[in-house]
This record gives structure tokens, C-alpha cells and sequence, in this order.
């Protein structure tokens, strides 16, 4: 890219935390929507979340992905569960060398006393959802056999190093917005 076109090009810095809901659906979007009218081409997003929604966090990481604005996504401390598909979703990736990443299978709790006709219907909602994240999952990132054991049965915890690795990150770099740049939260 020529000089001249990255200075033309406008970027800006956002914050993105908490539970991958509903909530942080329309959050996004209502973001996404302002930065199209203000002609964000790129947007670097720092997120922090321990996880949520399957659904959520599946129609966020699809949302972004098309998206007309590249997203440069950044952890500074903590993404885990379904909020790592969403941080996938950046067509680059950084993390802080204190960041760490956690990934597992999708679970629920059944009510007690529940039917086996009602449990059933909830481990085929579960492993619908783990077959959705583990696609995602396996064309983005590339784990040891080892590590894709773990992910089978128990939480994946990945450090910074792991996650370069891995791929799941391009390299170990700090959310830094320049001086001067207007930082919004989502």
C-alpha cells in the first residue's frame, strides 16, 4: 500500500468487553453501523471477555468477518470460550505477551429432574454447537494433537507464545492507539 493511501485511510480504536450476548449484539452493531457512516476502513478492537452465547458469539464472528471494515482485534488480558470465535474474526490478530486465551466444548445444565426426551435435546444442541465453533476453530488455527486432546475433554489455556504458535495470533504486540486517536467503547 502506497504511503499516501494508508494516510488516506481512516482507522479507529474501540473497546469491546463483557459477556458475548444479546447485549453485545446489538452493541456491535449499533458500532458497526456508526463506523460505516463515518468511513471506518479500519478498526482496531481490544476485547475482553470470558465468553457467553454460542449463538451470539457465532452471529457476531459472521457479522464481522463480512463486514466492509477490516477488523484488527487485540487481547489485553482475557478472551476465553465463544469469545475466541469472535476475536477470530479479525483478518489480523494481537495479543499482549500477559494475554492468555481459553478455548473449550460447548456445555448446560439441565434442569433437575429433566426427561430424557429434554436431555437429549440439549447434547444434540451442544454437539451442533461444538461441530459450529470447531469449524471455525480448525480453518483459523493450527493445535497439536496434544492441545486438540485437551480441547476434547477440558479447557485449552493458551499464553501468548501458544497462541502465536498456534496462529491464532499474528504476533505478540500491545493495543497501542497512537497519540491523539479518539478510543471509543462498544
Amino acid at each position: 500500500m502506497s504511503e499516501d493511501k494508508a494516510q488516506q485511510e481512516k482507522t479507529g480504536w474501540f473497546t469491546l468487553s463483557g459477556d458475548v450476548n444479546s447485549d453485545m449484539v446489538h452493541r456491535v452493531f449499533d458500532a458497526v453501523a456508526a463506523m460505516t457512516e463515518d468511513g471506518i476502513e479500519t478498526a482496531h478492537v481490544l476485547v475482553q471477555s470470558n465468553g457467553g452465547y454460542v449463538s451470539d458469539g457465532l452471529c457476531l464472528y459472521n457479522f464481522m468477518a463480512s463486514s466492509p471494515i477490516k477488523f484488527v482485534m487485540y487481547n489485553g488480558g482475557a478472551v476465553a470460550s465463544i469469545a475466541v470465535i469472535l476475536y477470530l474474526c479479525g483478518s489480523e490478530r494481537y495479543c499482549s505477551d500477559t494475554a492468555r486465551f481459553m478455548v473449550h466444548k460447548s456445555h448446560a445444565t439441565a434442569s433437575p429432574g429433566s426427561r430424557p426426551d429434554a436431555l437429549n435435546i440439549i447434547v444434540e444442541g451442544l454437539r451442533a454447537d461444538d461441530a459450529r465453533t470447531e469449524s471455525i476453530l480448525r480453518k483459523t488455527v493450527e493445535l497439536t494433537p496434544e492441545q486438540w486432546s485437551i480441547h476434547q475433554y477440558s479447557d485449552l489455556h493458551l499464553n501468548a507464545r501458544d497462541a502465536k504458535t498456534a496462529g491464532l495470533v499474528n504476533d505478540i504486540r500491545d493495543f497501542a492507539p497512537p497519540k491523539g486517536a479518539i478510543l471509543r467503547n462498544i
